[in-house]
């Protein structure tokens, strides 16, 4: 476990490291620098997860389940919220649904914390979690970066979950015309990082309209950029924490 800055979080836990580069939101991933990072001090978890092409860190696809973490959760007393695999993708294809399953045997012995797990393959969550235990404590969501995406959504609205939420990070292009019904959570952020690309606060008003008329609740991250806490995270002039309300 980690604690972490993430606005709407208290802490990141990695069963699983590794990821593939998938749509255009994958490009910039802070998770692939950080990988590279940690595995240049030596950590055995991120060994051979990234290369450098083009002066810049890229998955090479490989994924690394670490059984030993799923101990931890279970030593945190204070219930805390947790961002599950910050530097992967539960659902990606490489990895076993029996290990999913070891995850969620996790999360249903620890019902003091609350689990959110953030995907860009809701395809496969929507096959694989109707076959698991529906618990109140886990949220479920997936990102969507621009409108080429936006059939994450609909994907999304099929998977049962106490909250189903959608995170529109790094948010690099329109995404007029999204269906938020059933749809409990909408985060908002732009991308941040050396070669961030600039969000459009147009976008940001679509959204939170769209959340408006859908009853769905809104959270504006960041404005990201080079220098994310210049741009800081206010809108129209003020912030939005909007938090869900668990529905099982």
């Amino acid at each position: 476990m980690a604690e972490t800055s993430i606005e709407w979080t208290d802490a990141t836990w990695n069963p699983v490291a590794g990821c593939t580069i998938l749509t255009a939101g994958c490009t910039n991933c802070y998770a692939m620098r950080m990988a590279a990072r940690l595995e240049a001090m030596g950590v055995e978890k991120y060994q051979g997860l990234t290369r450098k092409t083009g002066g810049r860190a890229k998955w090479t696809g490989k994924i690394h389940l670490d059984r030993k973490s799923l101990s931890i959760p279970a030593t945190w007393s204070k219930p805390r919220r947790v961002f599950v695999n910050s530097m992967s993708d539960l659902f990606h294809s490489d990895v076993p649904a029996e290990f999913i399953s070891d995850v969620w045997r996790v999360m249903e012995e620890t019902p003091r914390h609350t689990y959110q797990i953030l995907t860009k393959r809701p395809d496969r969550m929507a096959a694989i979690v109707p076959d698991l235990p529906k618990l109140p404590n886990v949220w479920l969501g997936t990102s969507v970066e621009d409108s080429r995406v936006l059939h994450r959504v609909d994907e999304m609205r099929q998977v049962p979950a106490a909250i189903r939420f959608i995170s529109f990070e790094p948010l690099i292009g329109s995404v007029a015309g999204a269906n938020l019904k059933d749809i409990h959570w909408a985060i908002v952020g732009g991308e941040s990082g050396p070669k961030a690309r600039l969000m459009d606060p147009a976008w940001v008003d679509e959204i939170e309209r769209m959340c408006r008329i859908a009853g769905t609740a809104f959270f504006f991250k960041q404005w990201g950029g080079r220098n994310k806490k210049a741009t800081g995270r206010m809108l129209n002039g003020r912030t939005y924490d909007e938090m869900p309300a668990a529905t099982l």
